[in-house]
């Protein structure tokens, strides 16, 4: 069931996605080759609860899953694509580290990843970042009150089939509110014009996940982690978007 928003409500959504932007900002500043995955998963933690908020992948259970997310933020290196566990493994240089994060604020959530670079990466890696984050945008402009689902969708899709990229099947953004993945599930690929309508109080987490190889994918033995089959590299960048008369409006920007 797709659940509207109140202007209250996405004002405690607002300041949900200011703490994951405040997040994001500090992890992504702590990011550099020799720091430990379970290190920046650590200051994520400090920040999310100085902020007075809760993390909102500590503890989360979905039916796929065969334990609780361990974590606070999820934190996916090189081939590893969404929902990689924070452990002891060192950051090279060369590598490219998604880092996805949630937050609870008052019982609303919100969430937000962004794919950054461990040092000096080549300009395949770079490629991919830039084409990732670009499709982000393109969803967030079709975002509008009136448009259809897929309209979000075909944007993101475009992008990636004109820049070459791998769309991971089966996963992409979904509503957001007082839980964390509410519906509706929002694909990253498909024709324009077909799904319900946008309508005002819409909270949708939009997020591409791009890969510069084959997009089949496995899921590794933690039953968390979803990594690409033949190693290829893979970008994620998602923003919380609130759909308003006045168009849409990322609630999760610094």
């Amino acid at each position: 069931m797709v659940i509207l928003k109140s202007r209250d409500e996405i004002a405690t959504m607002r300041r949900a996605g200011r703490v994951v932007a405040r997040t994001l900002e500090r992890v992504v500043a702590a990011v550099k080759p020799g720091v430990s995955l379970r290190e920046l998963d650590e200051l994520g933690a400090r920040t999310i609860t100085g902020e007075g908020a809760t993390a909102s992948f500590l503890g989360y259970h979905p039916r796929f899953a065969p334990t609780p997310f361990p974590a606070s933020l999820c934190l996916s290196v090189n081939e590893v694509i969404v929902h990689g566990i924070p452990d002891r493994t060192r950051l090279r240089a060369g590598d490219v580290l998604s880092i996805d994060c949630g937050a609870v604020v008052d019982g609303y959530h919100a969430d937000a990843a962004v794919t950054v670079p461990v040092g000096e990466i080549d300009p395949a890696a770079a490629r991919l970042l830039e084409a990732t984050e670009r499709a982000l945008w393109a969803g967030i402009a079709q975002a509008r009150v009136g448009n259809r689902l897929s309209d979000i969708s075909h944007a993101v899709g475009q992008v990636a089939h004109a820049s070459g990229y791998g769309i991971l099947a089966d996963h992409g953004g979904h509503g957001v509110g007082q839980l964390l993945h509410e519906d509706p599930s929002v694909d990253n690929d498909g024709r324009p014009g077909r799904g319900p309508r946008l309508r005002d109080g819409l909270v949708l987490a939009i997020e591409p996940m791009f890969v510069d190889g084959d997009p089949a994918y496995l899921h590794r033995p933690d039953g968390w982690a979803v990594a690409t089959r033949d190693g290829s590299r893979s970008a994620h960048f998602e923003h919380t978007v609130a759909v308003l008369d006045d168009g849409p409006e990322p609630l999760t920007v610094p």
